[in-house]
């Protein structure tokens, strides 16, 4: 039995592309980012499954977050007022890369995505910015309309469309800083969970030192 798993033992960089044409400015197709943007969560080399495909991009209005989970038979659960314990995806953003901390700073952003769960009929998808527990300083908390969202219902899961304004992303200036510290992790009540690289067995939402680098590439 190994103590630790296998992603654990590697410090991972994953490229981040530059797609000037971000968010569509027409329509409701907001963005749909190609398979060079998709970033690989390496399971297979823990023995896990990955039902999630995740893809990131940015330019300098901010970043693109896209997710597909596939493989699904029943309807994914959310509720707006419950965004941590939702079906759904959370994502990690540090805009200054400062891994050397075990603990958040005014830079480390904690963001959830839900396919469902708003509006009157619990049909709509939610945003929603929570605190990082034990963090020294909290980001600025954004409004929830300042963030481009869509999802949608596909034939065995969902598909989130996402897009991060600069302004959302406390110290975003990628012509100074091209290194964000990264993580993300997809819940399903019926799958499991999908996670960047350890698992819970990690206090990896609190940690930043356990997350990855995302280097935004031009």
């Amino acid at each position: 039995m190994l103590l630790l798993p296998n992603r654990f033992l590697f410090r991972l960089s994953f490229p981040c592309r530059y797609i000037k044409s971000l968010p569509a400015q027409k329509g409701d197709r907001l963005l749909n980012l190609p398979e060079s943007c998709r970033i690989s969560d390496f399971s297979a080399m823990d023995e896990k499954n990955s039902f999630a495909d995740v893809r990131l991009a940015w330019n300098e209005f901010g970043l693109a977050f896209q997710v597909a989970v596939r493989g699904k038979d029943q309807e994914p659960q959310c509720s707006a007022a419950r965004p941590q314990t939702s079906d759904g995806v959370k994502l990690w953003i540090d805009t200054r890369d400062a891994r050397s901390s075990h603990r958040g700073s005014r830079y480390c952003h904690q963001f959830h995505f839900l396919p469902a769960g708003g509006g009157p009929d619990a049909e709509e998808p939610v945003f929603a910015q929570s605190k990082i527990n034990r963090a020294l300083q909290d980001a600025p908390f954004c409004r929830p309309s300042d963030v481009l969202l869509r999802a949608e219902r596909t034939g065995r899961g969902y598909a989130i469309k996402a897009f991060l304004p600069a302004a959302v992303l406390h110290g975003f200036d990628p012509e100074q800083n091209r290194r964000l510290g990264f993580y993300y992790a997809v819940h399903d009540g019926e799958l499991g969970d999908q996670v960047l690289t350890v698992g819970a067995e990690f206090p990896y939402a609190e940690d930043p030192s356990l997350w990855s680098v995302l280097e935004l590439v031009k």
